[in-house]
């Protein structure tokens, strides 16, 4: 580091606008480059990269699910990024930077995460590009995690419940507001499957076997018949498949009929639905981000 180099404030304020960083991080780089502001804004932006790159190890379940529709109505995309903690979940660049992303997978429909990853935003970098600098400003781990565009030539419904959880459904007849009503039950209830026909057969078979040793215990300790065992193993499967089955469901805005017997009553069929949920099914290593912080004021407080 040259140290003898005269950085003036104005070249400071004009770095900080062009990366974001802080004060003492644009000096440093430009005495390092000499006072040239291209030279540091590369400098900058090649330490960031890097930084961000030890970052990518580190469990991000937080985060926000953004849905944005076409201007007609019959495609909708839905993205989940994800970063470390809640309150990086609320800031503004992160935020911009979700709504950035799902405008432009709605826009170019990417055949999957690689491709959108590497689609150019508006100001000319990639979405990876974008990200990867957005963890070297806000210092935590950012990553986009999943993707999907829904298109459909008949009724699309949409539903964010909050920014924690996103549902999009697909119909072959019904409105609009069947529709809404439906992405709403969707993000509520969480099913898994559309109908009994569509849960694959390993599923089935897993939960008969768990629901035929439950009933033979039983059975044990009351003497019931084998026939009966029977009778309880098939009625308790229906109602467990039921339960994880869209059109099984008690819809949620009136629990006396199934979503088979509201889209019966409006000539209506789901053709495809999608549910997203912050961080679901991320294995989260409690304390992870907070011990690592708390650790690093335990260390400072006792010196």
């Amino acid at each position: 580091m040259n140290a003898s180099v005269n950085v003036t404030a104005d070249a400071v304020r004009q770095l900080r606008e062009r990366t974001g960083a802080g004060m003492m991080e644009c000096k440093r780089a430009l005495v390092e480059t000499g006072g040239d502001l291209d030279a540091a804004a590369e400098l900058m932006r090649k330490q960031g990269l890097a930084k961000a790159d030890k970052k990518a190890a580190r469990i991000a379940a937080d985060g926000v699910i953004v849905i944005e529709r076409s201007a007609d109505g019959r495609a909708a995309a839905m993205v989940e990024i994800n970063c470390e903690t809640d309150f990086v979940a609320r800031e503004q660049d992160f935020r911009r930077f979700a709504t950035d992303v799902v405008r432009l997978a709605l826009a170019h429909r990417p055949v999957n995460l690689e491709a959108l990853l590497a689609a150019e935003l508006a100001a000319g970098e990639s979405v990876d590009q974008r990200r990867r600098a957005l963890v070297a400003k806000i210092g935590e781990n950012i990553s986009l995690r999943r993707c999907v565009v829904l298109e459909t030539s008949g009724v699309l419904g949409a539903y964010a419940h909050g920014t924690r959880i996103g549902a999009l459904v697909a119909l072959e007849g019904g409105d609009g507001e069947l529709a809404h009503d439906l992405a709403m039950h969707i993000a509520a209830s969480n099913p898994r499957y559309i109908s009994l026909a569509d849960v694959p057969e390993e599923v089935t078979a897993k939960e008969r076997e768990i629901l035929s040793g439950q009933a033979q215990q039983e059975a044990e300790k009351s003497g019931k018949s084998a026939a009966i065992v029977a009778k309880m193993v098939e009625g308790r499967l229906r109602k467990t498949l039921n339960e994880i089955t869209l059109l099984g469901q008690p819809f949620v805005k009136d629990p006396d009929r199934t979503v088979e017997k509201l889209l019966q009553a409006a000539r209506a069929r789901v053709l495809r639905f999608e549910r997203y949920e912050v961080g679901a099914g991320i294995d989260k290593k409690q304390g992870d981000f907070v011990a690592e912080v708390m650790a690093q004021v335990s260390a400072a407080t006792s010196r």
